[in-house]
């Protein structure tokens, strides 16, 4: 396993999720409240210094419907990240749109190691 980041590292935070729905136009709606609901945290959030949402396009069995990766300055921005009430907010309104979670957490590599 990977050494954890220092407390100094930028860390990357990567969400992958699938969502609730029967139809296509329910799944749809659903992608698009997440990304609506996770966008709108930029500028909310101190330490927060990146975040895309991206929507699969490849309709692969095994594929994820969305995912987020987001940037913090360190481990305490991501831990605060965690419990901040913008974060907290966008978590309630999506509750039973997200059907499935993975994470990934893991520290920014340096301009040597990429």
């Amino acid at each position: 396993m990977a050494e954890p980041a220092s407390p100094r590292a930028p860390v990357r935070h990567i969400v992958m999720w699938n969502v609730a729905g029967d139809t296509p136009a329910e799944r749809q709606a659903g992608i698009t409240a997440v990304k609506h609901a996770f966008e709108g945290l930029r500028g909310q959030i101190p330490g927060l210094m990146h975040l895309e949402i991206g929507i699969d396009e490849s309709r692969a069995s095994h594929a994820c419907d969305m995912v987020l990766v987001t940037e913090f300055e360190n481990d305490e921005a991501l831990a605060s990240y965690a419990t901040h009430p913008a974060h907290l907010a966008a978590r309630g309104r999506l509750e039973g749109v997200r059907v499935a979670r993975y994470q990934v957490d893991y520290a920014c590599p340096t301009p040597e190691g990429r």
